[in-house]
């Protein structure tokens, strides 16, 4: 899931687009991108989309309701609780009791929808509260597959620059951390200014040096950026695949440190080459999978 595209669900238009694009995941949008009058309306065109024959299963796909303290969050969840879905994206979410009241509404709707495989939960972290129980958050629930970063919602309220290069990679390694305590992934947020190019890939290429899944596109031209920053490097696959080799040959022989391009190796490293030569696998990106 290099890249999340967010598509307005107020917008069907849009919806056959955003499947012909190269993103790894759609994030229909319930939320933000849709106005209080529209949101009816819209859960209709999610889940007739989500029963419809253009689900696309090589794609990821989300859902981001309404947060639960809205009037909005059960119509949202009763209605886009269906086979097609992989996640529902779940906003501000500020303690244990609130994902686990998400994870039994969620429950209740796939019962009633004819559900049988567990649609899971991406938490947005986008308060300072939630950023600091976010570990608690990440392991309230089963269902939790990942964590979001919300930098915009997180940091304006606070006066912090979106852009201060400091506070993005703080906010970054606290997630990533929590993530890596629960055993879940972290995701990276969106960015806003659709014309920096430049700024969205450096931001990427953070997010990515901090073992960051991928990163929110707002805008179909950021796809692009997202799916090759986040993309293993031939360098990295080739050296990745001579550390599981050298790794079978040392559990074959007992050893167990040794060197790899220079390199001291051992467990930690064997693991996150065999994570990158899973990822390249899936990407097709390897010679003899």
């Amino acid at each position: 899931m290099r890249s999340k595209l967010f598509v307005p669900g107020s917008r069907p238009e849009l919806f056959a687009k955003a499947f012909a694009s190269a993103a790894d995941a759609l994030s229909f949008d319930l939320e933000d991108a849709v106005a209080p009058d529209r949101k009816p309306q819209a859960r209709l065109e999610l889940r007739a989309l989500l029963r419809s024959e253009l689900v696309d299963r090589k794609k990821v796909l989300i859902v981001r309701v309404n947060a639960l303290d809205t009037p909005h969050f059960s119509d949202d969840i009763d209605a886009v609780a269906q086979r097609g879905l992989d996640l529902i994206n779940l906003p501000k979410p500020e303690s244990v009791d609130d994902v686990r009241a998400a994870a039994a509404a969620l429950e209740r709707a796939e019962t009633v929808n004819g559900v049988t495989a567990p649609i899971r939960l991406l938490l947005n972290i986008e308060s300072p509260k939630a950023l600091r129980h976010a570990a608690e958050l990440a392991a309230a629930h089963p269902r939790v597959a990942g964590l979001q970063l919300g930098l915009g919602d997180l940091f304006e309220p606070l006066g912090i620059a979106r852009r201060e290069p400091a506070a993005v990679q703080q906010a970054m390694f606290d997630l990533r951390i929590a993530a890596g305590v629960a055993g879940v992934f972290a995701y990276d947020s969106a960015f806003a200014d659709i014309k920096d190019a430049a700024g969205f890939r450096a931001e990427a290429q953070l997010a990515r040096s901090m073992g960051f899944l991928g990163k929110s596109c707002i805008h179909p031209s950021q796809i692009a950026l997202a799916n090759e920053v986040f993309r293993p490097s031939d360098a990295e696959i080739a050296h990745a695949l001579r550390v599981v080799e050298a790794a079978r040959e040392a559990e074959a022989n007992g050893i167990g440190a040794y060197v790899v391009d220079g390199k001291m190796i051992d467990p930690p490293f064997v693991e996150r080459a065999r994570a990158l030569v899973r990822d390249a696998g899936r990407l097709g990106l390897l010679s003899n999978p």
